[in-house]
């Protein structure tokens, strides 16, 4: 066979990706996916808390209402994240690594950063209201490393220019959050870090190596803390201690297994009622597995991939660097994170108190999350064909209404004129 003669290859995408052949799809799909999470979790935040918001306020209507406000404080901040240019992001990313800083340094200043459950991870504004630095650190982290690893490209640094910066600052937010004793969150940002990375290109074997580190540095300081040392123990034999280190995670798996396949109906939970902790925060997904069945998390996992995908169409689709990459962190913020908390509840990982990302409850994890997802939003709409596509439908419905409307012509100076 010569050469001309060689077959035809199609270079039509196959119909498993043909959704995406529309440049508006990633942009419209990750708006529908995020609004129904937020919405199910505003639902699911309410229905788990009841009983638990009653005993503490004698209203139980109280978490769920505060889930609304955090709610409502951050559809403005994701639409205002979703409008601005790719360029503000790249231009201040260093002055978000220095409030990151600053406020990851705060919880060890007396009177601010208190402890909850083992963790010195909090700030105390007074009353209800508490900050958890840690997840604005994750956006820190994604937009600068991106930033940072972008501009190597582009100026043809070496990989020491690199390491000699994200060892400052992610190694730094890193080692802050770990000695404030967040594991769960430590496991987020070390993943962002190697992801980032990789997909920028560095050497394998440098990357082993720091991955090797951290995880060296993660199972120590896991083993060295008594209670984190009987979450891993009761990860691997929960049964060994039901009342105990156990006691959350078999009640995990009751809550789920109580669902069955269609759930016993919405605010019907059972394990709500003081038997399951963190049942609004760390557990939800056992709340929905409960009230909703099996149908309900297989909705939760549909919504939170159908992100992830959208999220990895972008990075491909672009040719801008830092792009790709931030589109890639935020991907891999948002999966990690979400794996790492059903997989506890579903026994497959040990706890670590990370939350559900946009359903459980905390305007902390809820807030920086919906910005991320606006960032996203603006790489897809910024795309060239993204951006001619939404050009070419004209004003949406909310600037049409704004629009001053169009004078019609007064028909009797018309007609005098004719005459």
């Amino acid at each position: 066979m010569t050469l001309d003669s060689r077959p035809e290859v199609s270079h039509e995408p196959t119909s498993r990706w043909a959704v995406f052949n529309n440049p508006l799809t990633p942009y419209y799909v990750i708006v529908g996916a995020a609004t129904l999470l937020i919405a199910l979790g505003l639902v699911m935040v309410l229905s788990a808390s009841s009983v638990t918001s009653y005993v503490d306020s004698g209203s139980s209507f109280a978490i769920g209402l505060r889930q609304a406000m955090w709610v409502a404080i951050g559809i403005p901040c994701m639409w205002l994240a979703s409008r601005l240019p790719v360029s503000f992001y790249r231009r201040y990313a260093l002055a978000m690594v220095i409030v990151a800083f600053a406020l990851l340094f705060a919880l060890f200043v007396p009177g601010l950063g208190v402890s909850v459950n083992g963790n010195r991870n909090w700030i105390e504004f007074g009353g209800p209201f508490r900050l958890q630095p840690s997840e604005f650190a994750k956006f820190a982290l994604v937009v600068w490393a991106a930033s940072l690893l972008a501009r190597k490209e582009a100026e043809g640094r070496d990989w020491a220019y690199v390491l000699q910066r994200m060892a400052v600052v992610a190694g730094g937010m890193l080692l802050l959050v770990l000695v404030s004793g967040d594991l769960g969150t430590s496991l987020v940002l070390m993943a962002v870090t190697v992801a980032l990375m990789f997909f920028a290109g560095i050497p394998m074997r440098i990357l082993g190596i720091l991955v090797a580190a951290g995880l060296a540095g993660i199972a120590y300081l896991s083993a060295s803390h008594g209670y984190r040392r009987d979450r891993f123990t009761s990860w691997l034999d929960p049964s060994s201690d039901p009342l105990g280190a156990g006691w959350q995670a078999l009640h995990g798996t009751y809550a789920l297994a109580s669902g069955g396949w269609w759930g016993v109906g919405l605010g019907a939970s059972r394990e709500k009622w003081g038997d399951l902790p963190e049942a609004h925060t760390d557990f939800i997904f056992a709340i929905i597995g409960e009230e909703f069945g099996l149908f309900g998390t297989l909705i939760v996992l549909a919504l939170l991939t159908a992100i992830c995908v959208s999220g990895v169409v972008i990075a491909l689709r672009t040719q801008d660097t830092f792009v790709r990459l931030a589109a890639a962190g935020a991907v891999t913020w948002i999966a990690v994170q979400a794996i790492v908390n059903i997989g506890a509840v579903l026994q497959l990982l040990p706890i670590t108190g990370i939350p559900l990302p946009l359903v459980s409850y905390g305007g902390s994890a809820l807030i920086p999350t919906m910005c991320v997802i606006g960032m996203l939003l603006t790489f897809a709409r910024r795309e060239p064909e993204a951006a001619a596509a939404f050009a070419l439908r004209g004003p949406g419905p909310i600037r049409r209404l704004l629009a001053e409307p169009a004078r019609r012509p007064d028909l009797r100076s018309v007609t005098e004129q004719g005459s």
